[in-house]
C-alpha cells in the first residue's frame, strides 16, 4: 500500500484504511489502559488512590493524550511528510532539504539527532512486546493467584511463537489486525461506561485545575509522577511513522471515531471504579471487568497486545531497511513476505535481536510493573527530537519565522521534556536498558557512515580518471570478448577498482561494459521517470546511474532491463557482473580511533553480500578482492 492512494482515499476506501489503521497504527497507544493508570496509583512511582489524586492523574492523562496526540501530531507534525511518507528518519531526511537546495546550515545536528532518534526507536521496539504481552497475562491473576506462576512462560511462549510467525509474513493474518483492534477498543469503552454513569462526578477531571492541585499538592514527587502518565501516550510516535501506509485522513478518522474517545471512557472507568473501590489499584483495568468477562477480556487483551507487538516488529524492520538504504546500517537481509504489498519485509537478523532481548526482558524484570520503568524514556526522547526536527522543517523548508516556529517547539518541548526528565528519574531502575540499546545502535550507525565515507574518499583518491583508462584502451587495443560485463562500485566519478583490477589480470574487456552505480535519494520512492539514467561513454562503455528511495529495495536485473528503455540492450543470459570484495587492514591512518575501527571491520565482514542484496543472480558473478588500509 503505497502513499498516493492512501492520501487520496475516500468513501469505503477510507473506512478500509481507517480500519487497518486501527490494528497497525493504535495497537500500542490502545493497550496502555491495561498499565498505565495501575503505575500512577501504585508504589514506587505513584501516589495513593485518594478521590483528589484519581482526579488530578485522570486529567493529567486527559490533557497529555489530548496534546499530545490531537494537537501536536495529528494537526501539526503530519503536515511533515515526505512524499507521503513519515517517521524521524523521513523526517531527518525532509529537514536536511531546502528550497534553493543548499546544504543545510545545521546538516550534522539533524543527521545526529534522527539517527539517535530512530535509536530510541529500537529500544522502544524491544520494550513495548515484552510489556504488553505480560501486562495481559497478568490478568488471569485477577481472580486467583493459582496462575501466577505459569505468567511469565506463557508470556515467553506468546512472544517467542510471535517472532517464529515473522518470516512467514503478515499479509495472511494483517486483515483481522483492524477488527481485532476495534473489537478491544469496543469492549474497553463498554468496560469504562458502567462505571462513569455509577460516578459522573469523574468527567470534572476534564478540568486542568485538578492537574494543577495534584502538582501542588505532591510537588517534586508529584512531577516524577509524569513518568506513568507518560504511559497513556507512548504510541504517539507510531501515528506519525506509519502515515505512509494509511494516510493522514484515515488515520484522523480512526482516532477521533474510535480511538480517542474509547481510551477517555476506558481510563475515566478506572477512575471511577477507583473512587469506590481503591484497593483496587494493583490492576485497575481488569478490577473494573465484570468476572464473568475476565477470562475473555484476557484473551482479547492477549490478541490486542500481539497485534501491538506486531505493529512494531514491523516498524523495526522497516526503519532497519531505511537506515540500510540511507548508508548508516551495513546490508542485512530483506525478504520481501508479499508480492503485492512493498511495505511487508522480514529481516531476520533485526527479528533474532528483537526475540532474544524480549524474552530476556520478560525473564529478567517477571512483572510489567518492573518493566513499566524502563518503559518511556525512550519513547519521549523520539518525541522530542521529532518536535526539534518539525521546527527545523517548518523555519527552512516551509519559511516559517523564528518566532512562529518557535512558540510551537516550545509549547512541544514543555510537554516532551518534562515527561523525559520524569522518566529519567526511572534510569536507575531500568530506564537504562533503552538507552543502552539506543546509545549501542547510534554508535554503530555512526561510525558505519564514518567508515563508508573514509573508506570511499581512499577508493576514489586511488581510483584512475574514466577518461583516462579509455584513452588507455585505445592504445593497447585490448581483445574483447562477446557479452556484456556490469561492474557495480560506489564511487560516481573515476574507474571502479573492480574494473581496473579485471583488465590488469584478465587483459580483455567484454564487447558491452556498464559501470552500474546505485543510489539512494533521500525521498520515500523515486518515481519512474527518475529511476534510471544513462550516459553512453563510447568504446562500448556505459554509466548507468540507478536512483532509489530510502523505502525501496535495490534490484539490478530491473534496473538493467529498464536500461532498454533509453537505448542499452542486453542479453541476461550473456550477462556477467563484477564485484569487489574489500579486505580492511587496520593502519595507523586518521579519521576513525582504533575500536571504531575494529567495530567496522567487524560491521563489514558480517554484511550481507552484495550479490544477495541487489538481488544479483549468483551464478553470474565475479568477485575480485581488494586489500585497503584504514
Amino acid at each position: 500500500m503505497h502513499s498516493a492512494p492512501a492520501h487520496g482515499a475516500q468513501g469505503a476506501d477510507l473506512t478500509k484504511l481507517a480500519l487497518g489503521a486501527l490494528g497497525v497504527v493504535y495497537g500500542d497507544i490502545g493497550t496502555s489502559p491495561l498499565y498505565a493508570l495501575k503505575e500512577c496509583v501504585t508504589p514506587p512511582h505513584g501516589v495513593g488512590a485518594t478521590p483528589d489524586n484519581i482526579l488530578g492523574l485522570l486529567s493529567l492523562v486527559f490533557w497529555s493524550i489530548t496534546l499530545v496526540v490531537s494537537v501536536k501530531y495529528l494537526l501539526f507534525v503530519m503536515r511533515a511528510d515526505n512524499d507521503g511518507e513519515g517517521g524521524v528518519l523521513a523526517l531527518m531526511a525532509l529537514a536536511l532539504g531546502t528550497h534553493d537546495a543548499k546544504p543545510h546550515p545545521r546538516a550534522r545536528t539533524l543527521v545526529i539527532l534522527g539517527l539517535f532518534g530512530a535509536a530510541l526507536l529500537y529500544g522502544d521496539g524491544v520494550i513495548t512486546p515484552a510489556i504488553s504481552v505480560l501486562s495481559a497475562v497478568e490478568g488471569l491473576t485477577v481472580a486467583t493467584d493459582a496462575f501466577t506462576p505459569v505468567v511469565v512462560p506463557i508470556t515467553c511462549v506468546i512472544l517467542i511463537a510471535l517472532f517464529v510467525m515473522q518470516k512467514r509474513g503478515t499479509g495472511g493474518i494483517g486483515y483481522v489486525f483492524g477488527p481485532v483492534t476495534l473489537m478491544w477498543f469496543v469492549c474497553i469503552a463498554s468496560a469504562g461506561v458502567p462505571w462513569i454513569l455509577r460516578h459522573p462526578h469523574i468527567l470534572t477531571a476534564v478540568n486542568p485545575l485538578h492537574a494543577v492541585r495534584f502538582f501542588a499538592a505532591h510537588g517534586k514527587h508529584g512531577f516524577l509522577v509524569l513518568g506513568s502518565v507518560v504511559l497513556c501516550i507512548t504510541g504517539g510516535e507510531a501515528l506519525y511513522a506509519d502515515m505512509g501506509h494509511f494516510g493522514t485522513r484515515a488515520i484522523r478518522v480512526a482516532w477521533y471515531s474510535c480511538v480517542f474517545p474509547a481510551l477517555l471512557l476506558n481510563y475515566f472507568g478506572q477512575g471511577a471504579m477507583l473512587l469506590e473501590r481503591p484497593e483496587a489499584a494493583s490492576n485497575p483495568f481488569y478490577a473494573m471487568v465484570p468476572a464473568q468477562w475476565l477470562y475473555p477480556m484476557v484473551v482479547l487483551a492477549t490478541l490486542a497486545t500481539v497485534v501491538a507487538s506486531q505493529a512494531l516488529i514491523s516498524g523495526a524492520f522497516s526503519l532497519t531497511r531505511q537506515a540500510v538504504q540511507l548508508g548508516y546500517l551495513p546490508r542485512v537481509t530483506i525478504i520481501h513476505t508479499s508480492g503485492k504489498t512493498e511495505g511487508q519485509i522480514y529481516v531476520p537478523e533485526v527479528n533474532a535481536l528483537l526475540m532474544v532481548a524480549c524474552v530476556a526482558l520478560v525473564l529478567g524484570f517477571r512483572q510489567s510493573s518492573e518493566l513499566a520503568d524502563a518503559y518511556g524514556i525512550a519513547v519521549t526522547g523520539t518525541m522530542a527530537i521529532t518536535s526539534m526536527l518539525f521546527y527545523s522543517v517548518a523555519h527552512h523548508r516551509w519559511g516559517w519565522s523564528v518566532a512562529k516556529a518557535g512558540v510551537l517547539l516550545a509549547l512541544f518541548l514543555a510537554f516532551d521534556l518534562s515527561f523525559f526528565a520524569a522518566c529519567s528519574a526511572k534510569i536507575a531502575h531500568g530506564g537504562w536498558f533503552p538507552l543502552l540499546v539506543a546509545v549501542a545502535i547510534f554508535t554503530t550507525m555512526m561510525t558505519w557512515k564514518l567508515g563508508r565515507r573514509l573508506l570511499g574518499e581512499r577508493i576514489a583518491a586511488d581510483s584512475l580518471p574514466l577518461e583516462a583508462f579509455l584513452e588507455d584502451i585505445d592504445r593497447t587495443n585490448p581483445h574483447r570478448v562477446a557479452g556484456t560485463a556490469v561492474f557495480l562500485t560506489s564511487i560516481r566519478r573515476g574507474t571502479p577498482a573492480v574494473l581496473l583490477h579485471h583488465f590488469k589480470h584478465n587483459k580483455v574487456l567484454h564487447q558491452q561494459v556498464v559501470i552500474l552505480t546505485i543510489v539512494t535519494d533521500a525521498v520515500p520512492e523515486v518515481a519512474p521517470a527518475d529511476f534510471v539514467h544513462i550516459k553512453f561513454l563510447d568504446r562500448g562503455f556505459w554509466a548507468v546511474t540507478a536512483h532509489y528511495g530510502f523505502m525501496q529495495t535495490p534490484d539490478v536485473i530491473r534496473v538493467l532491463r529498464a536500461c532498454a528503455g533509453q537505448g542499452l540492450y542486453l542479453n541476461e543470459a550473456e550477462t556477467s557482473f563484477y564485484l569487489g570484495r574489500e579486505t580492511l587492514l587496520t593502519g595507523k591512518g586518521r579519521g576513525m580511533s582504533p575500536w571504531r575501527k575494529r567495530l567496522f571491520r567487524f560491521l563489514s565482514r558480517n554484511a550481507r553480500s552484495a550479490t544477495d542484496f541487489f538481488s544479483i543472480p549468483p551464478n553470474r558473478v565475479v568477485e575480485i578482492g581488494t586489500q585497503i588500509e584504514l
